[in-house]
């Protein structure tokens, strides 16, 4: 592993201090506007930058740039994807409001009975003069109930023609017959939700890419990822880093029980294992290799560690532990109660652990591909 960023005095990490200079408290506005939201996304949606000037970017901005949580489907998925299938008419339609925050968006892919199985969908759309016919159901859609836009696979072939016969599209969740559902997870929060699509008239406009181009899309879609240094959060991303669940662990009283000092220990290792997996991964984009299969494998053991983590808080804090709020949005929030609510979804949203170890033994030791049907 050959991890070496430029030094202190680059030119490209002075630009970026001498705009924080005059920007002390970037709005998302500020970071959209000037590219440093998006650096890896060309000109004039971002700035263009290579690996190497993403991840200087990236550690200038740590520690400064403030979390858009609900704003990971729009700068994520729908982006990239847009910029990749899109023409330039949906481009000018849809990134600028995706770059400054003005529009907010949901991913409508899983199905009841097409979770991990996303080719064997069923939601159909079918072509009617401009527009598509779309009826269905989506479930598991994150946003959906907020959403001004989704991000939408349809099918537009037949069943049998698995990846073929679907299309992608970009939905304005306020048009008619759309019915969406809140789910109420177990940390009384709501994230996911269930849609429904009555006959709902899409313009065929709205469709990125070709007819039955979609699944090529998808696999943009859920490849997408910037590079960044500073992705430690045991939630995707929400919530307490690790490095935080470690200290907060380390305050939590004395340590005399030697069983207790070796899960601590363990979960250390753990860690540093991951910030190394992650460096591996960086130095490999950096090189202009493909590191998707060993994404995989840093998402079996995060997700895994996000569990083990924030069940020893649980664990540590004893009956104080039990009486958190479990509003994820009340002012009063313990993050570490509904972080340990929330983590029993990592191992299965975004790809179980069964997907990725697929994935692993395919891609990284040439295992035979499952077989199909």
């Amino acid at each position: 592993m050959d991890f070496d960023l430029p030094p202190d005095d680059d030119p490209r990490r002075l630009a970026v201090r001498a705009w924080l200079a005059e920007h002390p408290n970037p709005s998302r506005y500020d970071l959209g506007v000037t590219g440093y939201l998006t650096p890896h996304w060309p000109e004039p949606w971002g700035l263009g930058a290579d690996p190497e000037h993403q991840l200087i970017i990236d550690q200038e901005l740590h520690g400064v740039q403030t979390q858009f949580d609900d704003s990971a489907i729009a700068l994520g998925w729908a982006g990239p994807t847009i910029l990749e299938g899109g023409t330039p008419e949906q481009q000018q339609r849809w990134l600028p409001g995706i770059i400054d925050g003005s529009a907010s968006w949901s991913q409508l892919f899983s199905e009841p009975e097409s979770g991990s199985d996303l080719a064997s969908l069923r939601l159909s759309a079918v072509r009617d003069g401009d527009h598509y016919v779309v009826t269905g159901q989506k479930i598991w859609s994150t946003w959906a109930n907020t959403a001004d836009w989704g991000i939408l696979l349809a099918r537009t072939g037949t069943v049998a023609d698995r990846h073929r016969g679907i299309s992608y599209f970009c939905v304005d969740m306020s048009l008619p017959g759309i019915e969406i559902r809140p789910i109420i997870e177990m940390t009384g929060g709501n994230h996911f939700n269930e849609t429904w699509f009555d006959e709902v008239r899409i313009p065929a406009e709205c469709m990125i890419g070709a007819e039955g181009e979609g699944w090529r899309l998808a696999k943009v879609t859920l490849g997408a990822e910037r590079l960044s240094l500073s992705e430690g959060g045991v939630l995707w991303g929400m919530g307490p880093t690790a490095e935080e669940c470690l200290d907060h662990l380390r305050s939590t009283g004395s340590w005399t029980d030697p069983r207790e000092r070796q899960r601590f220990a363990r979960l250390w290792t753990d860690a540093e294992l991951i910030r190394l997996l992650s460096l591996r991964m960086l130095t490999s984009q950096l090189a202009g290799d493909d590191a998707s299969a060993f994404a995989s494998i840093r998402k079996c053991l995060a997700d895994v560690f996000g569990q083990d983590v924030l069940s020893f808080v649980k664990d540590r804090r004893g009956a104080t532990g039990m009486l958190g709020s479990q509003d994820e949005h009340s002012e009063h929030d313990d993050v570490y109660h509904w972080g340990y609510l929330f983590s029993r979804a990592l191992t299965i949203g975004g790809g179980t652990s069964e997907v990725q170890r697929n994935i692993i033994g395919e891609r990284l030791l040439g295992l035979p591909r499952e077989p199909s049907g």
